[in-house]
């Protein structure tokens, strides 16, 4: 479903949102001697691979840190902008981590982890002082003679006096709150967040990959037609030639035998034309141009093997690419879920908002999926990225299995109100 409207975090998800930027800064602070051991021992070849590995964990930690920073403000997201990193070449990936300038700006982000901290606890640090001396002045001034080691309340009264700082430092740490956090959340994008620079060069990189998968995707799309057409259709032509001429020079001599061979060329007529029509279902299917991804999805749920709710908010078409991209993806994870899940029911959920078609396709299967190289979940991924969309999944060992996809777009004319169907 398409994500909810930016809105203020209340105090206790930010206190617990502030906890897990601490967290973050400690992990980065103690992988410090890790990085300056990996720096040393890049002077000899066995620190080249512990260079990608301590690298590949500080921006494990880092990106941690930019999703919570923009959780915490969705209004200013905190964007990665990290170089591709070679698929193989220890020289090479390692050459691509010490130029990268988000390395270095994680690097700095580490370094200063200490400061942040202070940052992000100071108001903190406060509140709990405040508190401690409130409950110093009220129950615990007879058990401890002194506070902080000068002050000796003897009497009741001289006791209720400490609650004059204790109301002090909680409306210092109230008044420094937002500005702490303020603070910290602009120091921490000002480090993190990729300049101009980096930013067009990471999505010139990314169209550039995105570029090179669609071309092979679609050089692979043209040798299964290819081969389709050379072994089913064409094949059945071919058959059906020869048994023409063939009964062409027996209708003569050989009606009974001619009869029977036209037969059997109408029957190849039939089994060419069934083929043909598959092949050009599998390039772009008819109910797909006729009645949108809202009819094609819920066609589709209605012939499938599994039983498949279909739920649809649409208030429009998308683009043909993308219309086209969204069906073959749903199809094959639909196909995926009926052939390994060893689920009973799936749900397909489909609509758009903030200018993103967001689909939704649910099991109560056996879960454990995961995308490898060659799996067809990073077919489709790759299918996406072509739109610069994105697959997400969620897929627990026992189920359930959930895939989000995300597609950046816009729809066309109006449609009608959300649908929904049970196949």
């Amino acid at each position: 479903m398409a994500t909810a409207s930016p809105h203020k975090a209340g105090p206790l998800t930010t206190l617990a949102y502030i906890l897990l930027l601490v967290s973050h800064n400690i992990a980065a602070f103690l992988l410090l001697p890790l990085v300056l051991a990996s720096a040393l021992l890049t002077l000899i070849w066995v620190g080249l691979p512990f260079t990608i590995l301590t690298a590949a964990t500080l921006r494990t930690i880092a990106n941690a840190q930019r999703t919570t920073l923009t959780r915490l403000n969705p209004h200013h997201p905190v964007p990665t902008a990290y170089r591709p990193m070679p698929p193989t070449g220890v020289h090479s990936r390692v050459r691509v981590i010490l130029t990268d300038p988000a390395t270095w700006r994680d690097l700095l982000w580490l370094t200063s982890a200490p400061l942040l901290t202070l940052l992000a606890l100071l108001s903190y640090t406060l509140y709990a002082h405040a508190i401690y001396q409130t409950l110093y002045a009220l129950l615990l001034w007879r058990l401890h003679p002194d506070l902080y080691g000068f002050i000796t309340p003897h009497t009741p009264t001289q006791a209720l006096l400490i609650l004059i700082p204790a109301a002090l430092t909680l409306l210092l740490a109230h008044t420094l709150n937002p500005l702490t956090l303020s603070a910290y959340t602009r120091l921490s994008r000002l480090i993190l967040a990729p300049s101009e620079k980096a930013r067009l060069t990471a999505r010139v990189a990314h169209l550039a990959t995105s570029r090179a998968d669609t071309i092979d995707t679609q050089a692979a799309e043209i040798r299964r037609i290819e081969r389709d057409l050379h072994d089913g259709a064409q094949a059945r032509l071919i058959a059906l030639g020869m048994n023409l001429g063939m009964a062409e020079q027996m209708i003569d001599t050989k009606p009974d035998t001619a009869k029977h061979m036209l037969a059997e060329a109408r029957e190849t007529t039939r089994h060419a034309l069934t083929e043909l029509r598959d092949l050009v279902r599998g390039i772009h299917p008819p109910v797909l141009v006729e009645r949108g991804l809202d009819g094609a999805v819920h066609a589709l749920a209605l012939t499938h093997n599994l039983p498949i709710t279909v739920t649809t908010q649409l208030h429009g078409r998308p683009g043909d690419p993308v219309e086209s991209a969204a069906y073959f993806a749903i199809a094959e994870l639909l196909t995926n879920t009926a052939k390994h899940a060893k689920a009973t029911h799936a749900w397909v959920h489909i609509n758009h908002g903030r200018q993103r078609l967001v689909i939704t396709i649910t099991d109560n299967g056996q879960g454990g999926a995961q995308p490898t190289p060659e799996s067809g979940l990073s077919g489709i991924a790759r299918r996406l990225d072509a739109f610069d969309g994105t697959i997400n999944i969620t897929s627990p060992p026992g189920g359930p299995t959930i895939v989000t996809l995300e597609i950046p777009c816009e729809l066309s004319s109006p449609k009608t109100l959300p649908s929904s169907a049970t196949g």
